[in-house]
């Protein structure tokens, strides 16, 4: 099925559109511009989704641009692990590009600012720059080193690219103006001293270019029509442009911001998200409870849902936070169609059919998806003795109760009907096992119109049934319901965010794969879990329930 790429306007679109019509740009070059100090998350999926559909709209081209400026964050962990996110996500990017493939003409443009007089070495310490920057209402303080001579400025800068000064013993800043009503401007600094390897350029740079300064200089150098970012670096904009203007970059990027996605108990932050996995709150960057791409893909989630929830949320400028359930919404949708229905039993409870013959197994026909004839049926095995969930059944139960209790009878899905007689507890009065009889008459199928009853159970034959391992999932991270300052995001980690069962699978679904997807009868939508199955136990995580209050 196609997909409906373009089903609405936004106000970034437009810009476009309006820029091609004027013959601003001749072609459109957008770019995603990760930094490899963390996993990818589904922020970071509406802005994938945005920059590669909006290029593609218009015959552009889209980058992926790595901003390794900082050594101390970036790993090659993150590069390989960024550019998997991307493609699996659906997209080809038309080239790849490192920030550190462009340290020699940054380098080049700091040494032309100094020689224009726009830039110079300040001596000040992290905390005496900070204390000299001022507030919103107070202008800022210049560094008495700020008058230092280009001829000073210059030797300077060439002896913290030799390595002669330790780390923060020198900065280069930005000569723009201290009293400035944009904090941003006031003199920013544009290169720090790291003597720290780095995971491309290895030892050969100990001086890296600040985010703000390299930025708008890649955009520039690879010919990036649309700069689009988030709302936080709007205010940046005035030095992005001052940038391009001052280092007299030839192409003239535009910057562009939009709302950043946030979602109801999800942590949105690859700090705190990198927090969870170094705390061992979580299980790896890939944990099913993390909102990060890896988790998603592991948890089950399928690209396609991603791409229209990513779609349908649409892009704005004011900032707003959208129910996680729209993304699950999303979920149920893509798989309907996809995923075959069987039946699991997460919380076993044995059943005695003591009317049915013993030895006897009888093979029953089951469709694999009634949305979808077109995937066929399945055989599934029935006997004496199967499982059903032991919520399924009750001593005493309340009114309105239509499944299995004494004396009730119910309908076995793709069986018969069966009707409980006893029932045998053990020493600590737990209910470990049902007695029931079944009437021949009512088989699945045979349009058996005699009576009928409210409740139909799954269930799974216990003989031919495979044991297999269910992770269910609760939001990870809980609201904060409360303005206790002293609390960090940590204090609403779910402590009841993973619950893991035994339970038995039919055997038909021995031979799954690992992302295979499946519709458990009543439980969800369920995923084979790439890290922990083995071809001795599958493991299933639950991607999502069936049903939500959710409307579109």
């Amino acid at each position: 099925m196609e997909e409906n790429k373009h089903t609405s306007s936004n106000f970034i679109r437009n810009i476009v559109i309006e820029d091609l019509k004027s013959g601003k740009y001749d072609k459109i070059i957008t770019r995603f511009p990760p930094e490899p100090n963390g996993y990818l998350h589904i922020g970071h999926a509406k802005s994938i989704v945005l920059n590669f559909e909006l290029a593609d709209e218009f015959n552009g081209k889209t980058h992926l641009r790595f901003d390794d400026t900082n050594p101390l964050k970036e790993d090659t962990e993150y590069v390989e692990a960024i550019k998997e996110d991307v493609k699996w996500l659906g997209y080809e990017w038309d080239q790849l590009y490192f920030a550190s493939d462009y340290f020699e003409e940054m380098y080049n443009r700091a040494v032309l600012l100094i020689k224009k007089g726009k830039a110079y070495v300040d001596d000040s310490t992290p905390e005496q720059i900070r204390e000299m920057r001022g507030t919103l209402t107070e202008p800022g303080k210049e560094s008495p080193y700020r008058n230092r001579s280009i001829e000073e400025n210059l030797d300077l800068f060439e002896r913290m690219r030799a390595g002669e000064f330790k780390d923060g013993e020198k900065v280069l800043r930005a000569k723009i103006d201290m009293a400035s009503p944009n904090i941003n401007m006031r003199d920013p600094v544009l290169y720090r001293i790291y003597h720290a390897p780095h995971h491309n350029t290895g030892d050969k740079w100990c001086i890296y270019p600040m985010y703000d300064f390299a930025h708008p200089l890649e955009d520039a150098i690879e010919g990036v029509t649309h700069s689009i970012c988030t709302m936080e670096f709007e205010d940046h904009r005035p030095l992005y442009d001052w940038v391009i203007q001052e280092c007299e970059m030839e192409n003239k990027p535009k910057q562009i911001e939009f709302a950043r996605l946030n979602l109801t108990n999800t942590v949105m932050s690859k700090r705190k998200l990198k927090q969870l996995v170094d705390e061992k709150f979580a299980d790896g960057w890939d944990d099913p409870r993390m909102p990060t791409i890896s988790g998603l893909r592991r948890r089950g989630y399928t690209p396609e849902a991603i791409r229209a929830f990513c779609r349908e949320i649409g892009v704005a400028k004011s900032n707003s936070t959208v129910d996680v359930q729209m993304l699950e919404h999303f979920v149920r949708e893509d798989l309907k169609l996809k995923a075959p229905r069987t039946m699991a039993v997460l919380r076993p409870l044995k059943v005695i059919i003591t009317n049915y013959p013993e030895g006897q197994i009888e093979w029953l026909d089951a469709e694999n998806n009634p949305e979808n004839p077109e995937m066929g049926t399945r055989k599934i095995p029935f006997s004496r003795e199967i499982y059903i969930e032991k919520d399924d059944f009750m001593e005493n139960p309340p009114s309105k109760y239509f499944r299995l209790f004494p004396g009730n009878e119910v309908r076995l899905k793709h069986a018969y009907f069966i009707k409980c007689h006893d029932f045998i507890k053990d020493e600590n009065g737990e209910i470990v096992e049902i007695h029931c009889t079944y009437d021949p008459e009512t088989k699945s199928g045979t349009g058996f119109t005699g009576r009928k009853v409210k409740g139909t159970l799954h269930w799974v034959e216990a003989t031919h049934a495979v044991p297999a391992e269910f992770r269910l999932y609760e939001p990870f991270i809980l609201d904060q319901e409360d303005d206790d300052e002293s609390k960090t995001f940590l204090d609403y980690v779910n402590p009841n965010s993973l619950e893991i069962l035994q339970g038995f699978i039919e055997p038909n679904m021995t031979n799954a794969k690992i992302h295979d997807k499946f519709q458990f009868f009543r439980h969800g939508y369920f995923n084979v879990d790439p890290k922990y199955t083995t071809p001795e136990k599958l493991v299933f995580n639950r991607i999502v329930s069936l049903k939500s209050s959710f409307k579109l």
